[in-house]
């Protein structure tokens, strides 16, 4: 007799029997608890095993306080150098320019910390699941109990409805199926029994246990808790998703780089001229004023305004087209995705199963069921044959007319709905038929016999109708229908024909059931002897209509789509060749998850990682990923990002959230998906459409070619200030522009052109080109060198009209940096169109087409006239009375980098016109 109490057991030995547990019998698991089923656990046996487990709860992440990210945005190399430049301003007693840079430091800080906030709730939502009350049986006696504080050894009872809240070794099972979706990625109901497992059985196969996180849809039973909180499956979950980390986007990765790399350029700057200078003999004081000229020159203090502006419109647009955006980088990031990784059900399909194929026992060929909707006249045996899948059912239709409608309404196993609703299209409704045939009692689903049967009052006598698993009914029958009324006994030959019926069903991707009925004298008759087949019906979750061609769009952006499903392998081939992800000759099989080692629950690296490199190559060739757990989706998600692809990861269930979190841009499904991998994806699908993603991307890649069109547009005038003023205070002049001259110019007249640009509509062809290199910068060798020659027409401009007004129109100093001002504001202005494409026509153009770019310019037109005629602000500038000769100047310098541009740029297009003939 057991003695009720926990027997003391090493780490090690409890660590084997939550691995293993799935795999001993019923007597072994009890006994290695020390736990009698009928009494459960005693008061002091729970207090015991709390004391040494804990509460069963998932462990919270540490949320970053708000002053914490606030503290973060001035580590940024920028920020310290403007603030150096605000304390020398102050230090040389100009507090109306300290207190101009400072307040561009706010602006950059603010704009930082709005954009990093975002609190870490996925460790919230994870704990949520199973925060419910649950029964369980103590001392003999049944009770409610917080889920917190179940322990290992509680016995756990079952009823359908019920959230499994600890993992538990099932020691009873009637009828029992759970609904492990958001664990496994099982699109159905997983049918559950007492029964051991071989050891290395997936997690989606362990009929023997019951998951945290998953809920009872089906029967009842009872089973002893193996392990609670963190050690459960899905706190092996909640630590991958913790330990996963949220990846640097490519965009804010390439964008650090940037802003390293002008802080050197920009101290080199300061540190070359100052120095210069100062050997020359210039006053210390003057050239302190230069160096604050020269960083904030430098630095471009818009940047931040207009990427974060340029990502914004970005969301917005997704956000009309069913992609809620949770992180602005993620949008660009989306641009330069090279594989997704895709669940299949509800995503490249519809996630609604429907009846697609028939086989009645009358015919040798099978008939379409064209969508759902069933052939106008079935056969006499077609029509027994869905008689039988209608009474031997347990789901309703929803009310209404609409067949849709009535589906999505339907109660119970959505395959059971299915088959309700193929015999609604033909007239066979199941209210209806039970009035005919009133059930007299029901034969349960059993894992055993793979059949279920219901028994019906026909007549004078009963009719037996069963349905199951085509190899189990098949076994169960005698003779096969042939018409209304008559039938064949069912010869070797016959049984032959009909598994490979079956056969060729099942490699269509249909989940296959066989039907058949038989007539008796008693209602307690035994159901699965001396049937009459009548035939076979195969179900499918048909793709959605427009997969086939987002998957092509995709392969001509040259993106690898990469299909991952706790579906079986068999479906999933048949749905990726269906919607082009695997080509119809492709050869290579769905890799399987028991065939595929990776890391385990708590993360530790497993045989991926042990691979030689031609065995990771021959791994990145598979197109197919079934029955995967999280860790392997996780591992899948490292595998391509160490050869360097940026990864789109899309999921819905909480086995999805590590991978979510890991992959560059994680996506979820906002209709079905968990709270879990909503909070850990950057990106949301409203319509949870795999298309909705091919047009994001789309749109990620006209982001970026925008952000870099802006940044060269905003680093060239920035370069062309530095050039001026740099070569002025190496020869002794007279500095071309004041400090805050140049934040007027970087902050409110460069921002609203660079704005426009950022918003401006992608060109033509985007989604026919190949993703961009992740390793490319955002700025290439090209770029660079183009920013370079444009910031040298700008800055030479300016500096003759300069050295004009100084020279031969003898001009003071303040009028000369006053047309030098204005002549560098209008400059920089006409630039924008510069920014056009080589190849594109100059009067035709996404920059001379864009709206947003002549209001902009009408604008910054009207801002620059309050900083000439507006006696407050000028004075704040130093901008002096410019006589008619002074304007005429600043108009015609002002123009001379847009039309040396406009024809470098003809020059370009004709190159490339002759390079390609």
């Amino acid at each position: 007799m057991n003695d009720n109490r926990p027997r003391a057991r090493g780490a090690e030995v409890e660590e084997r029997l939550r691995r293993d547990v799935h795999g001993r019998s019923v007597a072994e698991t009890l006994d290695a608890l020390g736990v009698d089923p009928e009494r459960g656990l005693a008061p002091a046996d729970v207090l015991r095993q709390r004391a040494r487990h804990g509460p069963n709860r998932l462990d919270t992440a540490r949320e970053k306080s708000l002053w914490t990210i606030l503290g973060d945005q001035f580590k940024s190399l920028v920020i310290a150098i403007l603030a150096v430049a605000a304390a020398l301003s102050a230090v040389l007693g100009d507090v109306v320019q300290a207190a101009a840079i400072a307040a561009a430091i706010v602006v950059n800080t603010v704009i930082g910390f709005v954009t990093e906030w975002k609190a870490t709730r996925s460790m919230e939502a994870l704990r949520r699941i199973g925060t419910v009350r649950t029964r369980v049986r103590r001392e003999a006696e049944s009770r409610m109990v917080d889920s917190d504080e179940l322990v290992p050894g509680d016995v756990v009872l079952f009823e359908a409805g019920d959230m499994v809240t600890a993992d538990v070794r099932l020691i009873e099972a009637n009828g029992l199926g759970c609904d492990e979706s958001t664990l496994t990625g099982e699109s159905l109901p997983v049918i559950k029994t007492t029964a051991a497992v071989a050891t290395d059985t997936a997690l989606a196969e362990r009929t023997s246990m019951a998951f945290r996180g998953t809920a009872v849809t089906d029967g009842s039973g009872a089973g002893v808790v193996v392990a609670t909180g963190m050690a459960t499956e899905l706190g092996g979950i909640a630590r991958m998703a913790s330990s996963a980390g949220d990846e640097l986007t490519p965009l804010e990765q390439r964008l650090g780089r940037l802003g390293t790399r002008l802080v050197t350029l920009t101290l080199g700057v300061v540190v070359v001229v100052v120095a210069l200078g100062w050997v020359g003999g210039q006053d210390l004081a003057v050239m302190l004023e230069t160096a604050v000229a020269l960083a904030v020159a430098a630095v471009p203090e818009g940047l931040p305004i207009v990427a974060t502006v340029a990502l914004a419109r970005g969301m917005w647009r997704m956000a009309a087209r069913n992609a809620v955006v949770e992180r602005l980088a993620a949008v660009e990031t989306l641009g330069s995705v090279g594989v997704i990784f895709t669940d299949k059900t509800g995503t490249l399909t519809e996630n609604r199963m429907r009846v697609a194929r028939l086989a009645p026992a009358d015919g040798d060929e099978d008939v379409d069921w064209r969508g759902g909707h069933g052939p106008p006249e079935p056969s006499p045996v077609a029509r027994r044959l869905i008689e039988v899948a209608v009474l031997c059912n347990n789901a309703e239709l929803g009310a209404g007319d609409d067949p849709a409608l009535r589906v999505s309404g339907a109660t119970g196993d959505p395959l059971e709905a299915a088959l309700l609703a193929a015999g609604a299209a033909v007239g066979v409704e199941r209210r209806a038929l039970l009035d005919a045939n009133p059930e007299e009692r029901e034969v349960s689903f059993d894992t055993e016999t793979n059949m279920m049967a219901t028994v019906h009052r026909s007549g004078s006598g009963y009719r037996i109708a069963v349905k199951g698993a085509p190899e189990a009914v098949l076994a169960a029958c005698r003779r096969e229908a042939r018409a209304a009324h008559a039938s064949e006994t069912l010869a070797d030959a016959g049984r032959d024909a009909w598994h490979r019926r079956i056969d060729a069903l099942a490699a269509g991707g249909l989940r296959v059931l066989a039907f058949a009925e038989r007539s008796v004298e008693s209602d307690d008759a035994e159901p699965y002897e001396d049937l009459t087949l009548l035939g076979l019906i195969g179900l499918a979750d048909p793709p959605r209509a427009d997969a086939a061609e987002a998957v092509r769009r995709c392969r001509e952006a040259g993106i690898r789509v990469i299909m991952i499903t706790g579906d079986q392998p068999v479906t999933a081939q048949a749905i990726a060749r269906e919607v082009g992800i695997v080509d119809v000759d492709d050869a290579l099989a769905p890799m399987h998850g028991k065939d595929l080692a990776g890391s385990d629950a708590n993360g530790e690296a497993g045989a991926i990682d042990d691979m030689d490199e031609e065995s990771l190559q021959a791994l990145r060739r598979r197109s197919v990923f079934a029955r995967v757990s999280p860790a392997q989706k996780l591992d899948l998600v490292r595998l391509w990002q160490s050869a360097g692809v940026v990864v789109a990861m899309t999921g819905d269930g909480v086995n999805d959230a590590p991978a979510l979190k890991k992959a560059d841009v994680g996506i979820a499904m906002g209709g079905r998906g968990t709270d879990v991998a909503r909070e850990a994806s950057d990106i949301v699908l409203k319509d949870d459409a795999f298309p909705t993603i091919v047009v994001a991307i789309e749109q990620g890649r006209a982001i970026f070619e925008n952000i870099r069109r802006f940044i060269v547009f905003l680093l060239s005038g920035n370069l062309g200030e530095v050039l001026a003023i740099g070569f002025c205070a190496a020869i002794a002049q007279p500095l071309p522009l004041l400090p805050l001259q140049i934040l007027y110019i970087n902050l409110v007249l460069d921002v609203f052109p660079a704005l426009a640009l950022g918003v401006g509509a992608g060109a033509p062809g985007l989604m026919r080109r190949p993703p961009r290199d992740p390793g490319e910068p955002i700025l290439t060798r090209r770029l660079w060198l183009a920013t370079g020659l444009w910031g040298l027409l700008i800055g030479a401009a300016a500096s003759a009209v300069f050295f004009f007004a100084l020279g031969p129109m003898a001009t003071g100093v303040d009028e000369a940096v006053t047309i030098a001002f204005l002549t560098f504001a209008l400059a920089r202005l006409w630039h924008v169109f510069n920014m056009r494409d080589a190849a594109s026509r100059p009067l035709a153009n996404t920059v001379i087409g864009n709206v947003w770019v002549w209001g902009a310019i009408g604008l910054c037109l009207a801002l620059l006239a309050l900083a000439a005629f507006v006696p407050g602000l000028a004075q704040i500038l130093g901008v002096v009375h410019v006589r008619p000769a002074g304007w005429a100047l600043v108009v015609a310098g002002s123009l001379v980098p847009l039309a040396v541009g406009q024809a470098a740029l003809a020059i370009a297009a004709a190159r490339q016109h002759a390079h390609r003939s």
